[in-house]
């Protein structure tokens, strides 16, 4: 008795060889489902298969005299089919035939990412909130899920940040099924995942090309070169975006122009802005990011201030004990 499982994020057709040798010497193969994905590649390669859902008891007794079965599992995996075996075998009965679960594909990694858009598919059609959404309505849940992340990781939290993870890649996916709709220039999940392919093979020519890098910083700089061919952009400052906090912008400025080989004076104003500009310069000067930075000491001012109201340090701490 053969009970043979397939992945349904592989494509159909493709098993592994144990699995074609055992539906080919199989004296039947069953399937409950009539509509299952394996079922024409398996008829197109002369197997006969029998739409069939047995009892527990009618597969024992199909294999008697030696005779063997193989069922095509469903997605489901025949829960109730194997429940009922384990009960014909427990109550010491039954002869049992020898039974063998046999994988016949297995998921590729990234293969989740299958199910993850499968989902999304599905809720965008079917929920109601989903359903209206817009790449504007959702543009704040981006920005709040990359601080969270952000967050995660500061606090060395490894669920917090799989967690975080996982909603910063769903903003992704539903971004991408969202421009599936358009009705001039839509594109896909695949669409997206195709032009960062493509990107990173072009910018890792010391990888996937001819080219050498030895170091972080020769790294860099073949990403910067290949990246300023792409846009043939006329200042170091285009593709800067603004909006970003005031301190990761000057010290994104400050380091175009160090990377672009200028020597631009800081500029002078009496406002305490001019301060914090000549501060976050001189941090990325010496490979520190000044958000971080600052984000790090206003954590500890945070357990300062706590403690000086007689409150725990740590209200993350604090929670777990709840």
């Amino acid at each position: 008795m053969v009970l043979l499982t397939t992945s349904h994020r592989v494509a159909p057709g493709l098993l592994s060889w144990p699995a074609w040798q055992a539906l080919r010497a199989a004296d039947a193969v069953l399937c409950a489902d009539g509509a299952h994905p394996q079922l024409p590649y398996l008829r197109e390669a002369g197997i006969a298969v029998a739409e069939s859902a047995p009892t527990a008891q009618e597969l024992v007794d199909a294999c008697a005299g030696g005779r063997t079965v193989v069922v095509v599992a469903t997605g489901e995996g025949e829960p109730a089919l194997t429940d009922g075996l384990a009960r014909l075998a427990g109550s010491g009965r039954v002869r049992m035939p020898a039974l063998e679960l046999l994988p016949a594909s297995y998921d590729l990694p990234g293969a989740r990412l299958l199910d993850l858009v499968q989902v999304m598919d599905r809720i965008r059609v079917e929920c109601p909130w989903s359903s209206r959404q817009t790449h504007e309505g959702l543009a704040k849940y981006g920005i709040e899920e990359a601080y969270e992340l952000v967050e995660a990781i500061e606090a060395g939290d490894r669920a917090e940040l799989r967690e975080e993870l996982g909603d910063v890649l769903l903003q992704v996916v539903f971004h991408s099924r969202i421009a599936e709709e358009h009705p001039q220039t839509p594109f896909s999940i695949d669409d997206v995942a195709g032009g960062i392919v493509a990107k990173l093979i072009r910018r890792h020519p010391h990888v996937f090309g001819e080219e050498t890098a030895e170091t972080p910083e020769e790294v860099r700089a073949n990403w910067l070169r290949v990246k300023a061919e792409e846009k043939r952009r006329t200042s170091v400052t285009e593709g800067i975006p603004l909006g970003q906090p005031g301190l990761a912008l000057a010290a994104k400025l400050a380091s175009r122009a160090r990377i672009g080989g200028l020597d631009v004076p800081l500029p002078q104003g009496d406002d305490i802005g001019y301060e914090l500009l000549a501060l976050a310069a001189r941090a990325e000067s010496t490979g520190t990011d000044p958000e971080t930075a600052l984000r790090a000491a206003a954590r500890v001012y945070r357990d300062a201030i706590r403690r000086a109201e007689g409150v725990d340090p740590d209200p993350g701490e604090a929670a777990d004990r709840r």
